[in-house]
C-alpha cells in the first residue's frame, strides 16, 4: 500500500496491486475500448476502414498503453530515442495527408480516456499513487506530444522539399523548351495550357533584418505564406522557383484570371502574406511561349526596379518608354554623355531629375528636395548653362529625359529588393 507521498523508486499501487502490471495486462483490451472511442469522436479515424483501425490503430495505442506503463515502473518517461515507432507513425500520418490536429486529438482523448478506465475504480487510500502517477502522465505527454510533432513535422517538410523540388524541375524543362507532357511528367503535373508568367522582387519581411535571431526562419516562413496563396490561387498548383528576395512563377491562368485585374489582386494578396514590398513583372503566355516571357518579365521588374516604381504589378506596356530607352544600343553612351556636365554637381542632376519626374512643377520639386522654389529656378538655370538642354523647350525635354534614362542604365548595379 502506498504511504501517500511516492518517495523514491518504489512501486506504484492501485487496489493492492502494481499499476505498470496492472495496466500492461489491460492493455490489449482497453487499447480496442479506446479506439472505438478515438473512431467515434475524431473524423480523420473515423473515415478509415475497420481493418485498418483494428490493424494499426489498435497497435499503436496498445503500444501506448506500454510505454505509460514502463513510466509508471521507472518513475520516468521514455527518452525520446525509444519512442522511435511513434515518431515513425506521426510521419506516415503527414504523408497520409492526416492533420495534426486529428492526430494530437487522438493521443489526448486516448489518455484522457485511459486514465478515467484505470482510476475508475480507485481507493481513498490509493489517493498518494494516482496523484504521483498523474504527475508521470504529464510528463509522458509532455516527450509523446514531443517526439509526434517532430516526426510529423519532418515528413511535412521532407514532402514539401520533395514537392518543391519537382516543381523546379518542371519549370526548369519548362524554360529549357523541352516538350511540355515531358516536363509535367517530372513531378507529375498537370500543365495548365496558359500561365501568368511572374518574375518577382521581394522585400525583406521586419523580422528578416540581418540583426534579428530568426531572420533565416523568418524568410523561410514568409515564403511558406506566399506559396499558400499561391497554391490557392487556381485548380492547379503553381510553379515557383522562389527564395526569399524573389523568383519566377508561373500560376495557371484559369479563364477567371485571364484579365489583369484578377492578377493585380492576387499580387496585392502575395504582398500581404509577405508582409513585405513586393514588385512583380507579369505576362500572359502559353506553354511554348513560357521562356520568353520569362526574359521579358526579368526585364522589365529590372527596369521597374531602376526607375524606383513603387511596389506592384507591372506589365511592358506599363515602362514602354523606360524599357525601350535602357536598351543597349550605339545611341545609349552618347544620349547619356549629354549631362555628363553634371557629373561634379550632384545637387544640379538630382534638381533636374525631380523636376521632370513631377511634370515641371517647380513647388512640387522644391518641396520633395525641401528647398525653396527659388533656389529650383537658380539651379535650373545652372543646368541650362552647363548643358545646354532647357527642360522648358518640349524637344529638348524628351532629350533630358532619354539621357536621364541612359544615366540610370549606365550606373546601375546589380540590385536586391530592400
Amino acid at each position: 500500500m502506498s504511504d501517500g507521498h511516492g518517495v523514491g523508486n518504489r512501486v506504484l499501487m492501485l487496489g493492492g496491486q502494481p499499476l505498470h502490471q496492472m495496466l500492461r495486462l489491460r492493455a490489449p483490451e482497453l487499447a480496442r475500448q479506446l479506439t472505438e472511442i478515438i473512431a467515434a469522436h475524431v473524423t480523420t479515424y473515423n473515415n478509415l476502414p475497420d481493418e485498418e483501425l483494428q490493424r494499426d490503430i489498435v497497435s499503436l495505442v496498445e503500444l501506448n498503453l506500454n510505454l505509460v506503463a514502463n513510466t509508471f515502473e521507472h518513475h520516468s518517461p521514455p527518452k525520446p530515442e525509444e519512442m522511435e515507432l511513434l515518431w515513425a507513425a506521426a510521419g506516415r500520418g503527414a504523408q497520409d495527408l492526416t492533420p495534426l490536429e486529428d492526430i494530437m486529438t487522438a493521443y489526448h482523448l486516448g489518455g484522457r480516456q485511459a486514465t478515467v478506465a484505470l482510476f475508475a475504480d480507485a481507493a481513498p487510500e490509493d489517493y498518494g499513487d494516482i496523484v504521483e502517477a498523474y504527475s508521470l502522465l504529464l510528463k509522458y505527454n509532455q516527450v509523446v506530444s514531443t517526439v509526434v510533432c517532430e516526426g510529423y513535422m519532418v515528413a511535412r517538410e521532407s514532402m514539401r522539399s520533395q514537392e518543391q523540388d519537382a516543381r523546379h524541375a518542371v519549370v526548369s524543362a519548362l524554360l529549357n523548351g523541352e516538350r511540355p507532357m515531358n516536363a509535367g511528367a517530372l513531378a507529375g503535373v498537370r500543365l495548365a495550357s496558359r500561365y501568368l508568367v511572374f518574375t518577382a522582387a521581394i522585400g525583406k519581411h521586419p523580422d528578416e533584418a540581418d540583426d534579428k535571431p530568426f531572420a533565416v526562419y523568418a524568410g523561410r516562413s514568409k515564403l511558406d505564406r506566399i506559396r499558400t496563396v499561391l497554391d490557392g490561387f487556381a485548380s492547379e498548383p503553381a510553379l515557383t522557383v522562389l527564395d526569399p528576395a524573389g523568383g519566377l512563377i508561373l500560376a495557371p491562368a484559369s479563364d477567371s484570371m485571364m484579365d489583369w485585374k484578377g492578377a493585380r489582386e492576387l499580387v496585392a494578396v502575395v504582398g500581404q502574406a509577405a508582409g513585405a514590398p513586393v514588385w512583380i513583372a507579369g505576362q500572359l503566355a502559353t506553354i511554348e511561349e513560357v521562356p520568353a516571357a520569362a526574359r521579358l518579365t526579368q526585364e522589365v521588374l529590372d527596369v521597374v526596379r531602376l526607375f524606383g516604381r513603387p511596389p506592384g504589378l507591372y506589365q511592358l506596356s506599363d515602362v514602354l518608354l523606360e524599357y525601350q530607352l535602357t536598351r543597349p544600343s550605339h545611341a545609349m553612351e552618347e544620349l547619356a554623355s549629354l549631362l555628363d556636365p553634371l557629373a561634379e554637381h550632384p545637387d544640379l542632376q538630382r534638381t533636374l531629375e525631380v523636376y521632370v519626374e513631377n511634370g515641371l512643377d517647380r513647388r512640387q520639386a522644391a518641396a520633395l528636395l525641401h528647398v525653396h522654389p527659388n533656389t529650383v529656378d537658380y539651379r535650373l538655370r545652372r543646368v541650362v548653362a552647363l548643358t545646354g538642354l532647357d527642360p522648358v523647350d518640349p524637344v529638348q525635354l524628351q532629350r533630358i529625359g532619354a539621357a536621364l534614362a541612359a544615366r540610370r542604365k549606365r550606373v546601375a548595379k546589380p540590385d536586391t529588393a530592400d
